[in-house]
């Protein structure tokens, strides 16, 4: 696949809230890392739980939500010399992104990448 204006190709970072329901999305060039948009993402909103994957899991992130009041629910990475604790049963929801994912996936023009740039 060539190189297009969004990049080699294009990754939906989205934050959504209790519901499941879309919140924010940005859009990035492939090749960039989906931790630096991390922060972007919860910027302006004050939520009481951040719910993200291994990925997220940096002392950085972590303390920038813990300044915003919220609660960090992000299993450590296996290499994390001391874990921190995980509550399991607020982790369940994190499914909700995934679901979101899932149901953008149904729209065949962003599932096979036809709408590349941001202003589509």
């Amino acid at each position: 696949m060539g190189k297009s204006r969004g990049g080699l190709s294009t990754k939906i970072h989205a934050a959504v809230d209790a519901l499941g329901d879309p919140v924010r999305l940005l859009l990035t060039p492939g090749q960039a890392s989906e931790y630096g948009q991390a922060e972007a993402l919860l910027d302006g909103f004050t939520p009481g739980q951040v719910l993200a994957d291994k990925r997220y899991d940096s002392d950085a992130f972590i303390a920038a939500i813990q300044r915003t009041g919220a609660e960090a629910v992000i299993p450590s990475r296996k290499n994390r010399q001391h874990p921190r604790p995980l509550d399991r049963h607020l982790y369940k929801d994190r499914n909700l992104v995934e679901r979101f994912f899932q149901k953008l996936k149904q729209f065949r023009r962003i599932a096979t990448r036809y709408e590349r740039l941001a202003r589509n």
